[in-house]
């Protein structure tokens, strides 16, 4: 995977929440703070963003730096990734990660880009909605059950959704799920 783009190439542009989607997998999966090994494999993620549209990819990891800190064991393991960490600060009332996103996301509107977005947050629709004009492809890396219920309406304006778990891989070991199963999708093997 390379954050290298070629002129000639369209990119897809990788924008991640992992606030959202660490706190997503803990509260709402996991039930309590995930460990390293339950965490998404980022380099997963990435290469299936580079796999899915067979295009270059600008791989951004989005950080909440406001304490003054920022997690360099973390932060050194996403370069090394090809990730470009983004830590950002402000306020303690300032939602900065999302704050950050959005306008991430209304800056690709102005560019010749498809999008990822690695999140389940509502905060984005506008910017989302704007995205989907026909020209561009755009998707939401999620745990599906846990999508912002307005964001699962765009699936018919084309916005695409791809499950962290079953379609990324992002996972070495399986999650403890309740979700509706396509019945194409069930395989007894993994409950017995």
């Amino acid at each position: 995977m390379s954050g290298i783009e070629t002129r000639s190439a369209r990119p897809t542009y990788l924008l991640v929440d992992g606030e959202n989607i660490d706190a997503t997998l803990g509260m709402n999966v996991l039930g309590h703070r995930p460990a390293p090994e339950e965490r998404p494999r980022w380099d997963r993620i990435s290469e299936f963003a580079l796999s899915l549209w067979g295009q270059p990819v600008t791989p951004l990891f989005f950080l909440n730096a406001s304490s003054g800190q920022m997690p360099m064991p973390f932060v050194q393991a996403l370069l090394a990734m090809g990730y470009r960490p983004i830590p950002l600060a402000g306020a303690s009332h300032e939602k900065v990660v999302d704050m950050g996103i959005q306008r991430t996301l209304e800056a690709i509107k102005d560019v010749d880009g498809d999008v990822l977005l690695a999140s389940h947050d509502g905060d984005f629709l506008p910017q989302v909605e704007a995205l989907l004009d026909g020209e561009r492809r755009v998707g939401l890396m999620c745990f599906r059950e846990f999508v912002n219920g307005r964001l699962n309406e765009l699936s018919a304006r084309g916005l695409q959704f791809f499950d962290l778990e079953e379609t990324v891989g992002a996972f070495t070991t399986p999650l403890p799920r309740v979700r509706i199963i396509p019945i194409e999708e069930f395989d007894p093997l993994r409950y017995i």
